[in-house]
């Protein structure tokens, strides 16, 4: 993929909580730092075969789709797009657990360590997935 400020705006994809954003304009204002957007990616690995990266990011890139929440921009290439339509972002902070949440429900199943999904690039239902801070 190359950097480039061509990026798609769409109306659907992937869904921010008021939680989860309020969270994310937290860690922003700790990073001091307003130029970044949340990135959301599905890539290789975990025991199901992909799983989701959350992280934020500075760069634009060449086909990247873009959703304002409340002030927090969310950004997910096109090679993740497919499979996170639809997808939902919590952020739950209880005593059992604190961290991001997805329900996606193109996630057709799960592996026992509950980080990773198997994801089918399009609507299917299935269980939710969870990325948590220790």
């Amino acid at each position: 993929m190359s950097v480039s400020d061509e990026t798609t705006t769409v109306s659907d994809g992937i869904l921010l909580s008021d939680a989860a954003a309020a969270k994310v304009k937290g860690l922003l204002e700790q990073e001091g730092r307003e130029d970044l957007a949340l990135r959301v990616a599905v890539q290789p690995g975990g025991c199901s075969g992909l799983r989701y990266q959350l992280f934020f990011d500075e760069r634009s890139l060449d086909g990247d789709v873009v959703k304002d929440f409340d002030g927090v921009k969310v950004v997910t290439d096109r090679m993740s797009a497919p499979y996170l339509g639809g997808a939902s972002i919590d952020f739950v902070d209880t005593i059992e657990k604190q961290g991001f949440t997805i329900d996606n429900p193109n996630a057709t199943g799960s592996c026992a360590c509950g980080e990773t999904d198997l994801l089918d690039p399009g609507p299917a239902g299935g269980p939710s997935s969870s990325l948590t801070e220790e």
